[in-house]
C-alpha cells in the first residue's frame, strides 16, 4: 500500500533534481558564442541593405542632378550669350533683324501679377473656410474633390476651357483672357498650401484666443493666419513660379503681339510664347532671343523657389 505512492515521489524528486543540475561553463561559452554570431549575422545582413539603399538613393540623386546642372548649365551658357541692353528695351523683331523681347517681359509681368492678385484672395478665403469653418461638411468635400481635379488638370485643358468661355464669345484674343486662365491655375494652389498650413496651427492656440473672448474673425485674423503666415506666403511664390512658365494657357488666350501693347483687350505677347515661337524658328537672331528669354523665366523661377525655401526655413 505504501510502495504506490511512494514512486511518484521518487520520480518528481529526481526530475528536481535533473532540472537543478547546473550547466558547465563550457555550455555557457558555446550558447554565447552562438548568439553572438547570430547577432553578427544579423547586423552583417542590415548593414548590406543598408549600404545598397544608401548607394540606389545617392545614384537617383546624382542622376537628377546631372539633369539638372546641364540643362542650367545649357540655359547660362546660350541664355548669357543672347542677353544685351537691345534685348531688355527693344520690340520683339522680325525674322533676321535687331530686337528685344521688352513687350514680351511686359506682357508676361503684368498678366502674372494680375492673375496672382486675382487668384490669391479667392485661394487664401477658400482655404480659410475649408480649415476652419466647414472641415468635414459636403461642401467642403465638394470643394476638395473640385480642387484636385484642377491641381491635376494639364494647364492646356484649363486654356481651352478660357478659350471656349471667354475668347469665342468675345471674338478676340486678349490679355484678360490670358489672366483668367493664370489665375485657375493659382487658385487650386493657393488653396491646398493655406488649408494644409492652417490645418498644422495647433489647436491650443485658438482656444486660447476664444478662452479670451475674441471673435472667430479675430482669431483667424489674429492667430491661425499669423503663425501659417510664411506658410501660405510660400504657397504663392510657388504658384506664381508654376504661371511664370505656362505656355499652354496662353496661346488659346492672350495669344502673342509682336508690339507694345498695354491694352488687356487685345492680344497681348509673353515670354513663354515668345519663346516657343522663337525656339521653333530657323532664324538665328530669334533663337538667340528664345535663350534669352529661357534665361529670365529660369533666373525668375529660381529667384521664387529660393525666396521660398528661406520662407519655409524660418518657419521651421
Amino acid at each position: 500500500m505504501s510502495a504506490a505512492p511512494g514512486r511518484p515521489q521518487a520520480s518528481s524528486h529526481r526530475s528536481a533534481q535533473h532540472e537543478g543540475t547546473p550547466v558547465s561553463t563550457a555550455e555557457l561559452l558555446l550558447r554565447a558564442a552562438a548568439l553572438e554570431q547570430m547577432r553578427q549575422a544579423r547586423y552583417a545582413q542590415r548593414k548590406l541593405v543598408n549600404q545598397v539603399a544608401l548607394a540606389l538613393s545617392l545614384a537617383a540623386m546624382a542622376f537628377g542632378l546631372f539633369w539638372l546642372f546641364w540643362i542650367l548649365i545649357e540655359t547660362f551658357r546660350l541664355g548669357v550669350s543672347g542677353l544685351s541692353l537691345a534685348t531688355l528695351t527693344q520690340m520683339t523683331p522680325p525674322p533676321n533683324d535687331a530686337g528685344g523681347l521688352a513687350n514680351a517681359i511686359y506682357g508676361s509681368f503684368l498678366m502674372v501679377l494680375l492673375a496672382t492678385f486675382v487668384g490669391t484672395p479667392i485661394g487664401i478665403m477658400a482655404g480659410i473656410y475649408l480649415a476652419e469653418f466647414d472641415s468635414k461638411g459636403w461642401l467642403a468635400e465638394t470643394t476638395r474633390f473640385v480642387n484636385d481635379i484642377l491641381l491635376s488638370a494639364p494647364s492646356i485643358v484649363i486654356g481651352l476651357f478660357v478659350y471656349a468661355v471667354v475668347v469665342t464669345r468675345f471674338k478676340s484674343f486678349s490679355g484678360y483672357a490670358g489672366v483668367m486662365a493664370l489665375a485657375l491655375i493659382v487658385i487650386p494652389v493657393v488653396i491646398r498650401t493655406t488649408e494644409n498650413m492652417l490645418q498644422l496651427v495647433p489647436a491650443g492656440l485658438r482656444e486660447a484666443a476664444y478662452a479670451l473672448g475674441a471673435p472667430k474673425w479675430k482669431v483667424i485674423v489674429s492667430i491661425t493666419l499669423k503663425a501659417a503666415r510664411a506658410g501660405v506666403v510660400t504657397g504663392i511664390l510657388l504658384a506664381v513660379a508654376r504661371i511664370a512658365g505656362e505656355t499652354a494657357p496662353l496661346l488659346f488666350t492672350a495669344l502673342s503681339n509682336q508690339f507694345w501693347t498695354s491694352s488687356l483687350s487685345e492680344p497681348m505677347a509673353s515670354l513663354p510664347v515668345t519663346i516657343f515661337k522663337f525656339a521653333m524658328s530657323p532664324y538665328e537672331n530669334w533663337q538667340k532671343l528664345a535663350w534669352a528669354g529661357v534665361f529670365i523665366i529660369t533666373i525668375a523661377v529660381l529667384g521664387l523657389n529660393i525666396l521660398a525655401r528661406v520662407l519655409t526655413r524660418s518657419r521651421t
